[in-house]
């Protein structure tokens, strides 16, 4: 099982160059934007679609690796309660497992907009770029992150003990 672990751990390094490499590409275009807006009065023209882009890559692709951490911001309001009944696990693995399955309802609805955007030949207006790829990606890093929330949240059940030593 700690093999498994390791084998996830280097694997989770993918989204995150993925996500560093678009920042980075978006970083150096909007300083060539401005630069170029500033001193020559000739801006990038497909800046604001590739910033979209670029946003969409950055956010999606580290959204498996952040829905499967324990470090989300929370209120807690109840930990006390849950606390002091030792529920706190049981409470952490509902929420994960739940908040897990409902995002397969945007995975769908992402899957059927980026093919209905396939379907229509829908390009974006500078660069011609499909504008089903971006929705194909978004699908996809949405189903990872809805399962690696849902195995997060059976883990908080099944095997808490792998979570105490990912953490630590």
């Amino acid at each position: 099982m700690n093999s498994l672990l390791r084998l996830i751990q280097r694997i989770s390094v993918v989204p995150v160059l993925v996500a560093s490499t678009a920042l980075f590409a978006l970083m150096v275009m909007t300083f060539l934007d401005v630069i170029l807006r500033s001193m020559f009065n000739n801006p990038i023209e497909a800046a604001t679609e590739l910033t979209r882009i670029l946003m969409a890559v950055l956010v999606f692709a580290v959204l498996p690796i952040i829905s499967a951490r324990p470090d989300h911001i929370a209120v807690d309001l109840t930990d006390g309660l849950f606390a002091r009944f030792r529920l706190s696990r049981i409470r952490d693995g509902i929420v994960y497992t739940g908040s897990g399955i409902m995002l397969i309802w945007p995975v769908k609805r992402v899957w059927v907009l980026a093919e209905r955007a396939r379907d229509y030949g829908d390009v974006t207006e500078y660069l011609m770029i499909p504008q089903f790829y971006i929705g194909w990606f978004i699908t996809l890093f949405l189903a990872l992150a809805s399962a690696a929330m849902i195995v997060t949240g059976l883990l908080y059940f099944l095997a808490p003990h792998l979570l105490r030593e990912q953490t630590s």
